[in-house]
């Protein structure tokens, strides 16, 4: 619930909630609420919730209060439609979520959307759920719902646990029986009296409910929580067409797709859950540093970090959504480690983060999982693995959700939350005022050295403290001279004085090829044909690597600022990525995809981008590259000017 007592509180607001506004004057200008206001009440519920502001125009992190002229007439047609079936499938808003905000004689109304439970997933339109009456909030915009996502919500809805299906013609052929028998050890191992140690083969299986028996319809038979932890690959395709795991360790700590040892299910081994869990929990914490401590009379060889990876690894597993169009994926760099599920969290994250309660996708799986000693109790995982992190003073872990494709992120960053470099560092530049600082502001000061900026959302993730309260100290940080602003709204980043972010003047130059004694004749291409411009260009004693790609010390990865520069073997290996396109129009996703390969560990502008794409420059910025930055997919090289004309894009940690 949000509380709103000022016009200046909605700037916090536009920074930290998704934020609506609209005008609700009506044709008569009595006062009507707005029929775009369905479509966003659709698109927030199906989402993370919001805000809408009636009787306020906003352009550009500009609040211009316009009033609502009949606020009473307005509720009442709310509430009105809300009890309407016919309009609207379910009535999510109470008395308190509503505020009403006096401007002058008029009045503003705010309204606070929460998120939809899964039990009342999907709220839709028209009394219809098909047929563009769901929507859902990506990107600042409400988009209408494929039939697929629409499914996927029903499904959701109405199966509380997803792997207990009994799958149609599987039996014990399907099941690799080495994975089950050393699941039986560990079980032993565990406790040697377990009751279900009586059992072998299908009898030992069906204890676990990998198979088992539908009371109503007598069904028997393989379950997919059976064949996930324990199958055969060849079996688990056949079932789960979208099934795969993989872990990648990378040797550096940046952004990059180069892998030093990877596990993928490639017929050396079963390629199933619990298999997969054993390969990778033991490369995880392999360079793990085990202080000697006794319990009792014998060494342990845990730490919280252990149980942290641990607790992390299961999660990953239990809470995927196995009919997603994506990939488990685990990653290990010598910074952090990163974990990624297809699926959305089924509880809203700060419910999650503070545990308590557990909604598991997967339970038989987690049950397998718990019976091992593996995986946490009653929502109690996500806290174990934060309190891990704290004991290290570590900075929080990044726990995040995309919604296009769904997927959830964990992202476990090995960086002090207050290293002591940093600190003096910040005193001598602030001296005795920055003690005077209280734990909120300087974790915003800290945050700005170690990342270079700082925003809202970023310190929302580190910090306990309200919205409204990090809104007020980043302002106040401003005022007395300690950050400096750049940015409107959600956009806004904040820096150190005198700090400048990087721009494109920082890294390109303006030099012709006349300036290098080069003519376009003699290339035998024309600029219009590389799709740069001149002022693309990079000079002639830039410093490059071995691949031809400008390395600046504003950026924290190489950029292609000129394909003319590129070892030839390189650009075509790029050009290779982007083979596909040639072919037309392409699915989003495969689109996506290789944008994010060829961004992958360096810096692509847009115009090289439209380049190997084959696609203009507004095309690609409009449909993919700037909901893809919202997604975090990508990340800008120059925040301050997100719309710059040499702009260019580098691919996120986890993909």
């Amino acid at each position: 619930m949000v509380t709103v007592s000022s016009l200046d509180d909605l700037q916090w607001l536009s920074e930290s909630v998704e934020l609506e506004c609209k005008l609700a004057i009506g044709q008569d200008g009595r006062g009507k609420l707005p029929e775009s206001f369905w479509e966003t009440y659709s698109a927030f519920a199906n989402t993370h919730g919001g805000v809408v502001i009636l009787g306020v125009k906003e352009k550009h992190g500009v609040f211009e209060p316009k009033g609502v002229p009949d606020a009473e007439k307005v509720l009442k047609e709310l509430f009105d439609n809300l009890n309407n079936p016919k309009k609207v499938s379910h009535n999510l808003i109470l008395d308190k979520d509503i505020q009403r905000l006096p401007i002058g004689e008029a009045e503003i109304i705010i309204i606070d959307i929460p998120r939809a439970t899964r039990h009342q997933k999907p709220v839709y339109l028209n009394g219809n759920p098909f047929g563009g009456n769901t929507y859902r909030r990506l990107h600042e915009g409400d988009r209408r719902c494929y039939d697929e996502t629409i499914k996927r919500m029903f499904a959701e809805q109405v199966e509380d646990i997803r792997d207990s299906k009994i799958l149609d013609g599987y039996n014990l052929d399907d099941i690799d029986l080495e994975s089950l028998r050393i699941y039986r050890q560990m079980l032993r191992d565990r406790n040697p009296t377990h009751p279900f140690l009586d059992y072998d083969g299908l009898e030992f299986l069906r204890q676990l409910n990998g198979w088992r028996q539908d009371r109503q319809t007598k069904e028997v038979g393989l379950t997919i929580a059976g064949l996930l932890m324990f199958g055969k690959w060849p079996s688990i395709q056949e079932a789960m067409p979208h099934y795969f795991v993989d872990y990648q360790e990378r040797p550096e700590a940046k952004t990059e797709k180069r892998w030093v040892d990877r596990i993928v299910p490639d017929g050396t081994w079963s390629g199933n859950l619990f298999d997969f869990y054993r390969k990778v929990y033991r490369k995880l914490v392999a360079d793990l540093k085990t202080p000697f401590e006794l319990k009792g009379d014998q060494r342990r060889e845990d730490t919280p970090v252990h149980e942290a990876l641990r607790e992390a690894l299961v999660n990953t597993i239990v809470h995927a959504d196995y009919s997603g169009r994506i990939s488990i994926l685990v990653v290990k760099r010598p910074d952090m480690f990163g974990f990624r599920n297809p699926g959305n969290l089924r509880l809203p994250i700060e419910q999650v983060v503070q545990g308590g309660e557990s909604d598991c996708r997967n339970r038989l799986m987690h049950q397998i999982f718990l019976m091992i000693g593996l995986g946490e109790r009653a929502g109690s995982g996500v806290p174990k693995i934060f309190g891990g992190w704290k004991s290290q003073e570590w900075r929080p872990p990044f726990l995040y959700e995309k919604d296009e494709p769904e997927q959830t992120l964990l992202e476990l960053r090995m960086i002090d939350l207050y290293p002591t470099e940093v600190i003096e560092v910040l005193r001598r530049m602030f001296g005795e005022y920055f003690d005077s600082l209280n734990q909120l502001e300087r974790t915003a000061m800290i945050t700005a050295v170690l990342e270079n900026v700082v925003t809202h959302n970023r310190l929302l993730e580190l910090v306990s403290d309200h919205a409204h309260d990090i809104s007020m100290a980043l302002q106040k940080l401003v005022k007395n001279g300690f950050l400096e602003s750049s940015g409107k709204s959600r956009g806004t980043v904040y820096v150190l004085p005198g700090v400048q972010l990087p721009t494109p003047d920082d890294v390109f130059t303006h030099n012709l090829p006349q300036r290098l004694g080069i003519s376009e004749g003699s290339l035998g291409i024309s600029e219009g044909s590389l799709g740069i411009s001149e002022g693309s260009l990079g000079i002639s004693d830039a410093v490059r690597d071995e691949q031809g790609r400008l390395v600046s010390d504003h950026l924290d990865a190489p950029v292609i600022d000129d394909v003319r520069y590129i070892d030839p073997e390189y650009l075509k290996f790029l050009s290779s990525m982007a083979e596909e396109t040639t072919d037309g129009r392409l699915p989003k996703k495969v689109m996506r995809d290789i944008i994010l390969n060829i961004c992958s560990g360096q810096y692509i502008p847009l115009s090289v981008l439209a380049y190997f794409l084959k696609r203009s420059p507004e095309a690609l910025r409009k449909q993919h590259l700037t909901e893809m930055v919202r997604d975090r997919q990508l990340v800008l090289a120059f925040p301050a000017t997100p719309t710059h004309e040499k702009q260019a894009y580098k691919a996120t940690d986890i993909k």
